[in-house]
């Protein structure tokens, strides 16, 4: 009887788990038109490619930023795009913050759209071409900021100087807004959103920097996927420190500060933080998982029951997925003794962590003192911010930003999802729950892996998509 009882429940269970994955079909997606968009393509590429010769590297250490290349960028503006400047105004708020409103033709919420101009610094010698000619090649430009995110700045300006040149006019306000020291964490940004909570301005919507039209990233979907962040990891960067009377290396003690590092480090990498498959992360499976192959369908459509082994795969094997779904940690520095024969008096080690969305700061910390369990490891936050906010999918904002992504790359799948990386677009949380992070372009992962790296490039037909993707978008709001 028990066996019959065990077999039956059994049946239910695979019956259940059947049902739900046959059900588990891509969701229908609005139909959008396929109107063409004009504009001069060569002056789209030549304008960033004006952008790209100024060097506008943001360094942590100010002094060693030249101030006269932001400066000359800045002043390349008016000529780059006149007709912003004739109907847009413009002002510029301290550590480099630029912002532009272009009027609308009636009252309302306006539309935010974000870039940042700086650049990491670049190693020229292991370059293939220079960093800051913007050398146009094989059907690409070279450059430092072609991806990150001058093709951005460039594309946002150039759509509303193309729209401004053909006589539209939003139907609200639209803000321009653009920070010169995103790469270092700058206050361009805070004091832009600052600004905007002073003079009491809730936007209905805001575009940054942060996913793009990607392929081969998600297991079993072979379409590209248009993956937009609605919400972005916090980071940390934590310092874990051993103190010792130092001494010869001859007649240590049991356990010297490195060694005691050492396993604090070896705990923490066995211990990985909790897995939570919620929020942006559910969301993204939830979309992504109905165009896979069978089996993965299965597992997306039972998270109640198959969770674990998303869990355990990103336990295993880290990478883009287990960043998508829990806190990591990344050891990245060590430092002892000065002497190879001398017991260091104190080590240290760092990581940097980046927080998921379910956890904070203050939780990590707590985090890590249990997994360690040992008193005599310091626990220092060098650095940090929380989550950003995880924006709205079931607005309006949202079908615009879709609907704009589809019109220009037909055919790909949609997708809300979690930026692993931080942005500025962190900071207009305090105003907005409408934030959504974007690059306009289709990058292959060739392309990606440029970006603060070596050889970084663009090809010339994303620099023009970019502005039709603005000028769509721009249309629409």
């Amino acid at each position: 009887m028990i066996g019959y009882v065990i077999f039956a429940l059994i049946a239910v269970f695979f019956a259940v788990v059947l049902v739900r994955t046959l059900n588990f079909k891509p969701k229908a997606q609005s139909a959008v038109s396929q109107e063409e968009v004009t504009f001069d393509r060569d002056a789209a590429i030549d304008a960033l490619a004006q952008l790209i010769r100024c060097k506008t590297i943001s360094y942590s250490d100010h002094t060693l930023e030249d101030d006269a290349e932001f400066e000359k960028m800045i002043s390349l503006l008016p000529t780059l795009y006149p007709n912003v400047f004739k109907a847009c105004s413009f002002d510029r708020l301290p550590d480099r913050g630029l912002l532009f409103k272009w009027p609308g033709k009636a009252p309302g919420d306006p539309a935010i759209m974000m870039a940042h101009y700086d650049v990491v610094p670049v190693n020229e010698e292991n370059w293939d071409k220079p960093a800051f000619d913007a050398i146009i090649e094989d059907g690409c430009m070279w450059g430092r900021g072609t991806l990150d995110t001058k093709g951005t700045f460039n594309g946002v300006l150039f759509a509303a100087d193309t729209l401004i040149s053909q006589g539209y006019q939003p139907e609200h306000d639209m803000y321009f807004a653009f920070s010169g020291g995103e790469e270092v964490s700058g206050k361009g940004a805070p004091n832009i959103v600052d600004w905007f909570e002073k003079n009491g301005i809730t936007p209905s919507i805001v575009v940054d920097e942060g996913g793009a039209v990607v392929e081969n990233v998600f297991p079993g979907v072979k379409q590209p996927c248009a993956v937009i962040g609605i919400a972005e990891k916090g980071f940390m960067n934590v310092q874990f420190r051993n103190c010792s009377a130092g001494g010869h290396a001859s007649s240590p003690k049991p356990h010297t500060p490195v060694g005691i590092l050492s396993q604090a480090c070896c705990d923490i990498e066995s211990n990985p933080f909790d897995a939570h498959i919620e929020g942006p992360a559910s969301q993204m499976f939830d979309t992504l998982g109905r165009h896979s192959t069978f089996l993965y369908r299965m597992i997306f459509a039972n998270m109640w029951c198959f969770g674990w082994v998303i869990d355990l795969l990103g336990r295993k094997s880290g990478g883009e997925m287990n960043a998508l779904i829990r806190t990591t940690v990344a050891f990245t520095q060590m430092q002892g003794s000065s002497a190879r024969n001398v017991i260091p008096p104190e080590a240290t080690m760092v990581a940097n962590m980046r927080l998921n969305p379910a956890d904070t700061v203050e939780s990590a910390v707590e985090t890590l003192k249990n997994v360690i369990d040992n008193d005599a490891v310091e626990i220092t936050v060098l650095e940090g911010t929380n989550p950003s906010l995880v924006s709205r999918t079931d607005c309006e904002a949202w079908d615009k930003v879709s609907a704009a992504v589809l019109e220009t790359w037909p055919g790909c799948i949609v997708s809300p999802y979690l930026m692993v990386a931080c942005s500025d677009s962190r900071h207009y949380g305090r105003i907005s729950d409408k934030v959504y992070r974007f690059s306009a372009m289709d990058l292959t992962s060739e392309e990606r892996s440029t970006i603060h790296g070596n050889n970084e490039k663009v090809r010339l037909e994303l620099i023009t998509r970019a502005v039709e993707f603005y000028i769509r978008l721009m249309k629409k709001l």
